[in-house]
């Protein structure tokens, strides 16, 4: 009776731990209006993430590019712990590349593409190279950020840009400040690569977020 007891103790100690899990793993919803493609945030699948991430050809790349920045809870001063956020972006050809054996938004967006996750300090990096204008050159270079929360809340970011860019023009660049700041930044030489950097607010200037 004793050992059926234990039994019974230890299998309602598991289902307990199961259901304690489920609770704290959010269900995915968008907000901040339509997005096309925003569901690849969603698409790390079992990698295990952390606050940085290397991008294929990053090695070899003749500009390599340093992105980098904290991300905020509300308040704007406190570090966002367990945030994902999501980039992707063309190589210098202006093209997002794609070997052929992609699945989901990667056949649009390319592996030229990867998912951080913050730790206590909310601080994010990637290591990457520094984007090409389309060939049609219709729009300023540019790289595509989008966030997803703890709470499961996901949304899109306004493009990072570059202040040097020749097609920068008022009418690309978000005026919103979609995540609480401009995505015009600039290049800044260190050792062989560049570096940028933007912070972000969880929730700012996002529509239907509360």
């Amino acid at each position: 009776m004793k050992k059926a007891g234990i039994l019974l103790a230890a299998l309602f100690l598991q289902v307990s731990c199961v259901q304690s899990q489920e609770k704290e793993v959010a269900e995915p919803h968008l907000v901040g209006g339509p997005c096309e493609g925003c569901e690849a945030i969603l698409e790390y699948g079992d990698q295990n993430l952390n606050a940085v991430d290397t991008l294929p050809e990053f090695e070899e790349a003749e500009k390599k590019l340093k992105v980098q920045g904290t991300i905020f809870q509300a308040d704007g001063k406190t570090p966002a712990e367990g945030v994902v956020l999501y980039i992707h972006h063309t190589n210098t050809a202006g093209i997002y590349p794609t070997r052929g054996d992609e699945t989901g938004w990667g056949r649009r967006h390319g592996y030229l593409r990867g998912w951080v996750k913050t730790g206590k300090d909310g601080k994010y990096t990637f290591y990457t190279q520094v984007p090409g204008t389309y060939p049609s050159r219709d729009a300023p270079a540019h790289i595509h950020p989008y966030i997803l929360e703890p709470n499961g809340k996901y949304y899109w970011l306004g493009s990072y840009f570059f202040e040097d860019d020749p097609l920068l023009d008022a009418e690309t660049i978000d005026e919103n400040h979609r995540g609480g700041s401009s995505g015009v930044v600039k290049l800044q030489k260190e050792e062989n690569y560049f570096v940028i950097n933007r912070d972000f607010v969880l929730g700012k200037n996002i529509p239907d977020y509360d």
